[in-house]
C-alpha cells in the first residue's frame, strides 16, 4: 500500500509560442523572387507542426529528467523532501533541456510558487487567462495548449508554446487548502513569497512554456 500512494504521489508532483508588406509596383515586381523569399502557408504549418513537436519533446524530457530526482527525494523524505527538489533541482534541469533542445523551457502561473521562475510575462499571462476562459467552456484542462510564431521586440520571429498543467486531487497535498503544517512550513520556508495554494482538484495551476528563436 505504501508503494502505491508513492506511486500516485510521484504522478502528481510531475503534475509543475510582421507587418503586412504592400505590392510593389507593376514595374518593379519580380514575380520569381517574391515566390521563393515567401513560403507558402502549407510550409508555413508544416514547419509550425514541426515546432509544436519539438516543444512537446522539451516537456517530456523536463517531466522525464525531474521524475527520477522526485522519486528519489520521496523514498529519502517524502513531500516534504521532494518540495526541495522543486526548489533546487528543477531549475537546473529546466535550464539544462533548454540548452539540449536550444530553447526555452519553464512553467509559469497565475499564483506562482518560484517569485522568479514562475512569475507569468504579460503575453503568457494572456494565454492563462485564455486558457480559464477555454475552461469555462467546457474544454478539458488536460488538452488546453496555444501554438504560435509571433514577432518579438527585437524584430525576430520566435515559436511559442504553452500546455496547461490540470490540478490532480493528490496535487492538494501541496497547493490546496488544507495543507499539513509540516509541509506548510517546507513551503514557507523555501518560498516565503508563495501564492500557490487553495487550488481545488480540476483548477489550471499554471503551465508548461517553451520558447524558441526562430532563425531570419
Amino acid at each position: 500500500m505504501k508503494h502505491i500512494i508513492l506511486g500516485l504521489s510521484l504522478s502528481v508532483l510531475l503534475v509543475a509560442c510582421g507587418a503586412d508588406e504592400k505590392a510593389a509596383p507593376e514595374a518593379t515586381k519580380a514575380p520569381e523572387k517574391t515566390a521563393e523569399a515567401t513560403p507558402s502557408k502549407a510550409t508555413e504549418a508544416t514547419d509550425k507542426q514541426a515546432l509544436i513537436a519539438e516543444a512537446k519533446m522539451a516537456i517530456k524530457a523536463l517531466g522525464g529528467t525531474l521524475k527520477g530526482e522526485l522519486q528519489l527525494a520521496m523514498k529519502n523524505g517524502g513531500p516534504v523532501n521532494a518540495l526541495s527538489v522543486c526548489n533546487e533541482k528543477a531549475p537546473a534541469i529546466a535550464k539544462a533541456v533548454a540548452a539540449d533542445k536550444q530553447l526555452q523551457v519553464s512553467r509559469v502561473s497565475l499564483k506562482n510558487r518560484n517569485p522568479v521562475m514562475g512569475q507569468a510575462n504579460e503575453w503568457q499571462e494572456g494565454v492563462l487567462n485564455e486558457f480559464e476562459t477555454r475552461k469555462a467552456g467546457g474544454e478539458k484542462p488536460a488538452t488546453l495548449a496555444y501554438a504560435d510564431i509571433v514577432e518579438a521586440k527585437d524584430g525576430k520571429k520566435e515559436f511559442r508554446f504553452m500546455k496547461a498543467i490540470p490540478t490532480g486531487s493528490l496535487c492538494l497535498t501541496c497547493h490546496g487548502s488544507n495543507i499539513k503544517p509540516e509541509v506548510s512550513e517546507k513551503i514557507a520556508a523555501l518560498y516565503p513569497e508563495d501564492k500557490a495554494t487553495g487550488y481545488k482538484e480540476g483548477d489550471l495551476r499554471g503551465a508548461f512554456v517553451v520558447v524558441k528563436q526562430l532563425a531570419d
